[in-house]
């Protein structure tokens, strides 16, 4: 699962070379900083063969109407009524500098591509009362992040993000597609106490 994710500035300036207009004030908002379930975060996706940029909520209302539904498994996403016309005809991505996982212990985790560069989540959104909301897709963990969770969140290479965005067939096959390796790392250092 993904349940937290961060943004920076070089986020900001990738975005900015797929979108070309990035509104600077915007960016300034919404840069440096941990991205939540229910936060409002930038998302990339497809207005007129064109990619835009937009400021949607992480995750749809759920069905108590009480919690969010944050991710969808990518491999029965199609399967779900909630979520089969958005992941159709509504596809975006979602930059990320790097996201976070918890482990069986409660160690929190931090991903991020082994190259240092921006992370692409693959997600849709669709409109509920008035505003728009996003999801990210899971697949299952690859090799980095099995030793942590069994789900992570599906990573486009950035030559992906049209066929993502505008192209229902590779689309589809994105969808079964494994993620890059990553590099991992945790704030929990563990000591040893010695004891006379």
């Amino acid at each position: 699962m993904c349940g937290r994710y961060y943004i920076d500035d070089d986020t900001a300036r990738e975005m900015e070379k797929i979108v070309r207009q990035v509104d600077a004030k915007l960016w300034k908002e919404y840069s440096s900083r941990d991205i939540c379930p229910t936060a409002a975060a930038p998302v990339i996706l497809g207005r007129e063969e064109e990619f835009a940029e937009e400021i949607f909520t992480w995750g749809f209302p759920g069905f108590d109407k009480k919690g969010v539904i944050f991710n969808a498994r990518s491999e029965t996403a199609l399967e779900k009524r909630m979520f089969r016309e958005s992941i159709l005809v509504r596809r975006c991505v979602i930059p990320a500098k790097r996201f976070y996982e918890w482990d069986a212990h409660k160690n929190k985790f931090t991903f991020q591509r082994e190259d240092g560069k921006i992370l692409f989540l693959a997600g849709f959104y669709n409109l509920y009362e008035g505003q728009e909301r996003f999801v990210i897709l899971t697949t299952d963990a690859n090799e980095t992040m099995k030793p942590v969770h069994s789900r992570m969140p599906l990573i486009l290479e950035s030559e992906e993000l049209r066929d993502w965005i505008f192209d229902e067939y590779r689309a589809k096959e994105l969808l079964h597609q494994i993620p890059a390796r990553l590099k991992g790392s945790s704030e929990y250092v563990q000591q040893t106490l010695d004891f006379l």
